[in-house]
Parts: C-alpha cells; sequence; structure tokens
C-alpha cells in the first residue's frame, strides 16, 4: 500500500506506465511501462530501514544506481525527482532540479520470462545458462570491493541474532528454533578461525545481500545481477560466499540440486575460490533462515517451515568424499563427474575439479577457449596438478566432499590424489571404452574444456595405461550404466 502522503506521486507514475498497477513489496513500488520501469520507494519506517524522510529516499535511489549500474549497463538509467509545477501538477525532472518532493529510479523494462525465478519455475534453467551465472557470479563477487577491518565472525554471529528475533516474532517453531541456534553457534565456533582468516585474506566485502534468482535477470543476452541492497551496508557486508549461497540455496529449491552444484561447480572453475566450500553449510543455513521466517510472516506457514528444515539440514551435513574419476580422453569423466556430484557430501553436492578448467584458468581464458599446444607442456601440466592436488586436500579437510576430474594416466598423481583426501575415504573411477568410441566422441566435442583431439588421444592410448590397483574399472560406453554401477559401488562402500 502506497502511503498517503505518496498517493499525488502515486498517481503520476500509474499514469505514465499506461495505467498499469505496480508490482508492491513492503519497501517499494515498481512500476512498469511499455519502454521504462519507474521505482518508488515508500514513505516507511521498518525495523532494518527508515524511508520516512524525503533525503533518505533520494540517497537510496543515487545509492541503487551506483551500486547497481557497473554491472548491468543500461538496465540502470537514471534518478528522476518528482517535482511539483506551477499549475500545481507533478512531473519528472533531472535528479537535482529544484523543489523535488520524491525520487525514483528508472530502469529498462525486462520481460518477466526473463528473469530467473520464473524461467526456473517453468524448467528453464539449462546448462548453458547455468555456467553462464556461474561466470556473472565469479565475476561480481570479484569486482565488489573488500571491506578492511570486518570480523567475518561477528557479521555471522549479528546475522545469527536477527535471524533468531525474526523467526520467533514470525512465530516459528521455538523448538525447531532452539535446536538451529544451538547448531548454528557449534558451526560458527568451529568455523570462526577461518572466517578470521577469510576476512584478513579479503574476502569480506560489500556485496549483493540479497542475491536470489528474483534479483537476476538477462539482459543483453546474458544473466546479470540487479536490485542489490542499497539501504544498509551491513545487511550487505560479508564473506562472498554468504552472497554465494544464497543463490545456491534458491537454486536447490526452486530447481534442484543438481542446478546448485553446476553453478557452485562453475564459480569455482573461474574464480579459483575452493575454499568457499567451507563456510557454505553456515551460509546456506543463514539464507533459508531469512526465507523461513519471511514466508512465515507473509502468512505462509508450510513454505516456512520446509525453509527452516532445510536450514536445519545444512547444519547436519552428511560425511565428505574424495572420488578420483580417470581415463583415457573421451571416455566420459566429466559426464559421469557431473552426474554423480549432486548425490555426494554437504549442499549442493561434491566439487567437480578438473584439471582442463584448473589449466584454462591458469591461462585467464573461460573454459571453453581453446589453448595453443606450448599451454601442455611438462611444466605447465605439473603445476596444474599440483593446484589440482591441493584443492582436494583443502576441500576434503574442510569437510566438503571432491571429485577430481582428469585422465590420472600418471602412477606418480594417482599417488597423489589418493594422498590428499587424508582422512576422508576415497574412491578411484578408471573407465574404459574402447578406443573408435572414445574416437568418435572427441571428433563430435564441443564446447568444452578439454583440447584433446584425436591424434592426442591416439598417442595417450598407445602408451597402453594399465589400470591402477585398487580403482574401480568401469565400462564407459553406456553413460547411464558407467554412473549405476559407480553409485552402486560407493554405496557399498567398496572399489
Amino acid at each position: 500500500m502506497i502511503p498517503a502522503e505518496q498517493a499525488a506521486t502515486a498517481n503520476l507514475l500509474l499514469r505514465l506506465a499506461g495505467g498499469r498497477a505496480p508490482i508492491e513489496t513492503h519497501i517499494s513500488a515498481v512500476y512498469v511501462g511499455e519502454e521504462t520501469v519507474w521505482k518508488l520507494r515508500k514513505a516507511v519506517r521498518l525495523p532494518f530501514l527508515d524511508f520516512t524522510a524525503p533525503a533518505a529516499r533520494a540517497a537510496a535511489a543515487r545509492r541503487e544506481l551506483a551500486l547497481n549500474a557497473p554491472h548491468a549497463p543500461g538496465l540502470y538509467r537514471d534518478v528522476a525527482a518528482v517535482v511539483r509545477q506551477a499549475d500545481g501538477t507533478l512531473a519528472l525532472a533531472a535528479d537535482g532540479a529544484d523543489g523535488a518532493i520524491d525520487w525514483v529510479t528508472r530502469m529498462a523494462p525486462v520481460p518477466a520470462a526473463d528473469f530467473l525465478d520464473h524461467r526456473a519455475a517453468r524448467g528453464g534453467l539449462d546448462d548453458a545458462l547455468l555456467d553462464a551465472l556461474g561466470d556473472t557470479v565469479a565475476a561480481y563477487l570479484a569486482a565488489v570491493p573488500p571491506v578492511a577491518g570486518a570480523d567475518g565472525v561477528a557479521v555471522q554471529a549479528t546475522m545469527t541474532e536477527g535471524n533468531l528475533r525474526s523467526a520467533h516474532a514470525a512465530g516459528l517453531p521455538a523448538g525447531k528454533l532452539a535446536q538451529w541456534q544451538g547448531a548454528m553457534a557449534a558451526e560458527l565456533a568451529r568455523r570462526a578461525p577461518w572466517l578470521r582468516a577469510r576476512a584478513a585474506a579479503g574476502f569480506v566485502r560489500r556485496g549483493h545481500g540479497d542475491l536470489h534468482l528474483g534479483n537476476l535477470c538477462l539482459w543483453q543476452g546474458r544473466p546479470v545481477p540487479f536490485d542489490a541492497v542499497e539501504f544498509d551496508d551491513a545487511i550487505a557486508t560479508g564473506d562472498i560466499g554468504y552472497d554465494l549461497a544464497f543463490l545456491l540455496m534458491d537454486l536447490e529449491h526452486r530447481a534442484g540440486r543438481a542446478a546448485a552444484n553446476r553453478v557452485l561447480c562453475r564459480y569455482v572453475a573461474r574464480s579459483g575460490d575452493w575454499a568457499v566450500v567451507a563456510g557454505l553449510p553456515l551460509f546456506m543455513a543463514q539464507k533459508a533462515m531469512v526465507r523461513a521466517h519471511v514466508e512465515t510472516a507473509r502468512g505462509r506457514a508450510a513454505e516456512g517451515c520446509a525453509y527452516l528444515d532445510m536450514s536445519l539440514g545444512y547444519l547436519h551435513p552428511p560425511p565428505p568424499i574424495v572420488v578420483a574419476v580417470g581415463g583415457l580422453m573421451g571416455t566420459g569423466k566429466t559426464t559421469l563427474a557431473r552426474a554423480l556430484a549432486p548425490s555426494l557430501g554437504p549442499a549442493p553436492g561434491a566439487l567437480v575439479l578438473r584439471s582442463d578448467e584448473i589449466r584454462k584458468r591458469r591461462r585467464g581464458v573461460a573454459p571453453e577457449q581453446r589453448l595453443p599446444a606450448d599451454a601442455y607442456h611438462a611444466a605447465g601440466s605439473a603445476a596444474v596438478f599440483a593446484e589440482l592436488h591441493r584443492a582436494v586436500a583443502e576441500v576434503a579437510a574442510a569437510g566438503h566432499a571432491a571429485i577430481a576430474d582428469a585422465t590420472w594416466l600418471d602412477p606418480a598423481h594417482r599417488r597423489a590424489v589418493a594422498a590428499a583426501a587424508g582422512a576422508v575415504r576415497f574412491h578411484g573411477v578408471w573407465l574404459e571404452a574402447p578406443l573408435p568410441v572414445l574416437e568418435a566422441r572427441l571428433a563430435a566435442r564441443q564446447a568444452d574444456a578439454s583440447d584433446a583431439t584425436v591424434s592426442v588421444l591416439r598417442r595417450a592410448a598407445a602408451g597402453a595405461p594399465r589400470p591402477p590397483a585398487g580403482w574401480q574399472r568401469v565400462a564407459a560406453t553406456d553413460a547411464r550404466a558407467a554412473l549405476s554401477a559407480v553409485r552402486d559401488a560407493l554405496r557399498a562402500g567398496v572399489c
């Protein structure tokens, strides 16, 4: 509902929008016209903001433009002032005009079908879009500024307290909230050294603050974030994994764990931030609790309780495991790894660490960009596998699951990856298929991180690589049968 003192402004925007009713939240009204969108902040005071003063609304509109426009060029246009003309009527003028009584953010319209929550609702988040989304988030979080002197533990403790207050006020079950409080306190204590180290390394940043699918859309052919929290820097400040976690939690809820896993793996492939998985149980639990009390407060108690159960589940994750998937080029290692990953370990599933993607990131290019032959010299390959072993070790030590995807033709590399698992269970998988099958697959491959050609495959096959002792040998001519065989072995606890 628009406050009474803004009724005249609301009528002006309604006329500009061709009579279309606004899309309202508790803090704004968005009027969507044919060629322009106008966002009006309501003159309201809430526990987390105060927009009753016109100056506060003006500052928020300008801050929104500054935060969002760089990440979605053209989507955000400008801030306009609402002014009273000589005849008493209202009109829009340039920001800074004399006599302004209110302010609106002007944006370009986006078709409803291009908002990613709409895409998710109709099953439209395909692998290509999920990869693009991972790219977008990696670039966005790399660009936002670090916060000097931030205390990552204090940030999460404050968020926990606020979540609990809101959850109790919304009427969520007190018994489950007590369980959540105890589990969250234990997880926060366990991750305190990690949070402090991340803050010292610059991973606490002024991020988006509300990075869910509803605040992402397709713009000029790619996904972009919009509507970052502008009214309170504290709400939007935390480890960058906290922003990522909201998206992963929302993806899991709306599109399933496989979608969330794909975005996580792509984010890490682009950013190299595999250490982020250590904080995901804590961060995803926080974000799920936010949704729990918000939905409950809106009168959707069943939805709120479902989010509460999700939050509790994140705080009691299954044990981690390390799986290495090897074999000649074209045996389907990545296909198997991606299909297996969502079902392993803590949410949103095992982190797929692929040697081909590490090589591309080290060269500063996208996974699908081909590299010249000199990128595959011995020293470069040694560095790639050293990074892969280090990533596996850190992910496993953090309590997350990992799938190491490489050929693993070198016995020394195989010994190193098994050792990297440490105390975490290790399972090696060796895929095999006839050479003509592999050649056909490589010849048909497109837009993949692997640069292997048929000639590269033939040279590798000429060395007659022997299946590693203790690894599960799997026929890879049928991808579904191979996946089933590996899952059966993992359930049985044998290689």
